[in-house]
């Protein structure tokens, strides 16, 4: 019984936290797309004038670096839990505000990678749905369009940080455990992000494809593809 009573206040805690992060994300982490494009046309050497040359690209191109800048956040997400792990159960918590973070940049690049940027109401609509989809949120099409812009993307957030609390509180109970649980939150954080990415990835490749007009996948090759390009850190 005490054990549950841990487990459904850590959910309820963390969902809260999920819910505060993405909310403080929302309206304060956004990839800066001119800065990324430079980014991309250095270390890719990509001929970018404008994010829909991507879709002059392709998958062939878009779908390495998707996967580079993947890895490279849940890398990352890793080292951040591995630092605040060391607390055990009182860390639990602002991690997931951190982590919230964290995935938003890596899913606005993915978001970018495949050609779709995020400037006006119904583009940033378009990547928070990318966000429910990479949760593993089913929003469905009709609750889609029933909800006016404004009301979208608080909603998918309370779906989201519902969804992520109870997947993983179950996980996250073993960090009661100061120091012992640091390498633990780091291996959740690492999967924890990747999974989200790999979903993500999906979402924007089926929308790749229906842009260019080749036919979608039910299932994309996820594990790195070789590279066509010369390709650096994706900041």
């Amino acid at each position: 019984m005490a054990r549950q009573k841990k487990k459904s206040l850590l959910r309820r805690a963390i969902s809260a936290a999920t819910r505060g992060g993405f909310e403080r994300a929302y309206e304060q982490v956004r990839i800066d797309e001119q800065k990324f494009m430079r980014h991309l046309q250095r270390a890719h050497r990509l001929p970018l004038r404008s994010w829909n040359d991507m879709f002059l690209l392709g998958p062939e191109i878009a779908n390495p670096i998707a996967a580079s800048t993947i890895r490279s956040a849940a890398r990352m997400a890793a080292l951040e839990g591995m630092g605040l792990g060391f607390g055990g159960f009182l860390t639990a918590v602002p991690d997931m505000g951190i982590l919230a973070a964290i995935t938003l940049r890596m899913l606005q690049k993915l978001s970018l990678i495949y050609g779709f940027p995020y400037a006006t109401e119904d583009e940033r609509a378009a990547l928070w749905i990318a966000v429910g989809s990479a949760a593993g949120v089913d929003l469905g099409r009709d609750f889609v369009e029933k909800q006016a812009i404004e009301r979208l993307v608080p909603r998918i957030i309370d779906r989201v940080a519902v969804k992520v609390g109870a997947e993983v509180a179950d996980k996250w109970a073993g960090r009661v455990v100061p120091v012992l649980s640091a390498g633990f939150a780091a291996a959740i954080n690492f999967y924890f992000v990747r999974a989200w990415g790999r979903r993500a990835q999906r979402h924007f490749l089926e929308r790749h494809l229906e842009v260019i007009g080749r036919p979608s996948v039910a299932r994309i090759e996820l594990p790195p593809q070789p590279r066509l390009l010369p390709s650096g850190s994706t900041s």
